[in-house]
């Protein structure tokens, strides 16, 4: 790659040049025009046998749109009683032609022996997934596939994360039925909207087109409808960029087989409770991402990090692991801003806030890999890298390709864990391979070619908690509730932190470039309260 220019425009382009290379965000292309993308359909069916085959053949109209290059129907039959599997197999050997055609319809058939809900069936269907997009569609005539294509529409013309199809925006058409069913979807989007901070106008449309990779990274614990419920408030507790599109409606009465009923209205108010103060909105990965949502959730304690390192960044940063952001968001604006990652999960996310903020670039960069950094010679002032280090096994080869990357008289902020005798569970769910004390990380620093200018020494109270955590208690993760304390405790926590005669849970060591690297005495590093306030 050439060198990052000084500019935006500069910035912007080494991105797209990032973008290509395969283990970079999902998001490929994303500074291109994009004409067409590919959707997988899910299609949960229990005991639709006189519906199901005039749904399914609805969704032919997808074929004839320029806008899909690939379509994928998943038909997961829920245990049907009744002669839905019969309909199906009707339906399955009219599809057999299409395969030796030109179609882009490819049709996946799964059944389950039992009856196990809408939500099991559509983690069924999500495996079988690998396009761009994901949706649901239910086996009834409801819904329109047509507008699918709107939605779709919304994905090639916006960054969006999910679009929803909505039943009550202006737009579309929809059946006069059951006035009292329509005030209790309007309350539970509306108690939705007050836990999520959104404006939804329809949380429990079927049609909740979300991308793929976003949605497999969630974990979806429902089974039965409160699955809509679910799906909305992890999608916005995530950060998801949310749109809606006006869809058309032709619900149907009982006496023509709707399902859905009061007990469900009852079990969608007791999901919002649920999900409202339920944590679990990442998929289980090597990368710690739920505590990095969780600590997200102490914006308190972020804040108190970036004030403490902020004296030492400049106009043209770079961070390595950024995450989801959490540190990303409280230094910038910038000139030049790159936030980068190895897992596609927080690239995506991390894109999704470049809509507002030109100066933004996002890229796959991993530390321990020096081929995947930019090439030597780039003009960033600052590298931010904040518990990284410890992670990577050749550290000081990790500190010389930071290094590369500096211009002269350049700095890099490095954040790691102090202490070799906390290490415990929490440093190994985490993957850490080691913790510092200052004298092992000035030494690896200085191998690699820097100048210490400064070692600070960072939340002191914190050290209580983690050994409780890691050492005492062995827990894998922090409780929502330790989190929250944390956030209401740090004001105190910044004030006593120079004074409270304990180790510091974390050290900051700012590294200067220049061609004499001088190490400056122990005295020199230590931090005073104001440098660390």
């Amino acid at each position: 790659m050439s060198s990052i220019s000084d500019t935006n425009r500069g910035a912007q382009a080494n991105l797209s040049l990032r973008f290509d290379d395969p283990r970079s965000a999902s998001r490929q292309g994303l500074d291109r025009p994009r004409n067409s993308t590919t959707l997988s359909v899910i299609v949960p069916v229990y005991n639709e046998q006189f519906l199901v085959e005039a749904s399914l053949a609805r969704l032919r109209v997808l074929d004839e749109s320029p806008l899909l290059d690939l379509i994928k129907v998943i038909v997961v039959d829920d245990g049907s009683k009744d002669e839905t599997p019969e309909a199906i197999a009707r339906f399955r050997a009219t599809t057999e032609s299409e395969r030796a055609g030109s179609s882009k319809l490819k049709w996946v058939w799964i059944r389950h022996e039992k009856n196990s809900g809408k939500g099991a069936a559509i983690r069924t269907g999500l495996v079988q997934a690998d396009t761009e997009l994901v949706v649901i569609h239910d086996a009834d005539l409801e819904y329109h596939p047509s507008d699918l294509l709107k939605m779709i529409g919304v994905f090639l013309a916006e960054d969006a994360d999910a679009v929803f199809g909505s039943r009550f925006m202006a737009g579309g058409y929809k059946r006069a039925l059951f006035f009292r069913h329509a005030m209790g979807n309007k309350l539970l989007t509306l108690l939705t909207d007050i836990v999520c901070d959104l404006n939804l106008t329809d949380m429990e449309t079927c049609y909740k087109m979300v991308r793929t990779d976003l949605l497999k990274s969630i974990p979806l614990e429902s089974s039965t409808f409160d699955v809509e419920v679910e799906l909305a408030i992890k999608l916005a507790k995530r950060g998801s960029r949310i749109f809606e599109v006006a869809i058309n409606y032709s619900g149907r009465t009982y006496q023509e087989g709707k399902k859905i009923n009061w007990k469900d209205g009852v079990r969608a108010l007791r999901a919002i409770l649920h999900y409202a103060i339920s944590g679990n909105i990442f998929v289980q990965d090597p990368s710690g991402a739920e505590i990095l949502d969780r600590l997200n959730k102490a914006p308190r304690f972020t804040r108190w990090m970036a004030d403490v390192i902020s004296p030492y960044i400049g106009d043209r940063v770079l961070e390595i692991g950024a995450g989801i952001g959490n540190m990303s968001m409280r230094l910038m604006p910038r000139t030049i801003y790159w936030a980068t990652d190895v897992n596609t999960h927080y690239l995506d996310y991390l894109s999704s806030l470049r809509a507002t903020r030109p100066y933004l670039s996002v890229a796959y960069i991993d530390a321990a890999d020096a081929q995947t950094y930019p090439s030597a010679g780039s003009t960033f002032d600052t590298v931010v890298c904040l518990n990284v280090v410890e992670h990577i096994q050749d550290d000081e080869g990790a500190l010389r390709n930071i290094r590369r990357l500096l211009a002269e008289g350049g700095r890099a902020v490095i954040l790691v864990p102090f202490g070799p005798g906390l290490y415990g569970t929490l440093d190994e769910v985490l993957g850490h391979c080691r913790r510092y004390t200052e004298e092992q990380l000035t030494a690896v620093a200085v191998k690699a070619g820097y100048r210490l200018e400064r070692m600070l020494r960072f939340n002191r109270p914190g050290v209580i908690a983690w050994w409780l955590n890691g050492k005492i208690f062995r827990r894998k993760t922090f409780g929502l509730g330790q989190i929250r304390l944390l956030n209401i405790l740090t004001p105190l926590f910044r004030i006593l932190d120079p004074w409270l005669p304990l180790p510091p849970l974390s050290i900051i060591a700012i590294l200067g470039k220049d061609s004499d690297p001088v190490v400056l005495s122990s005295s020199q590093t230590r931090s005073s309260p104001a440098q660390v306030s």
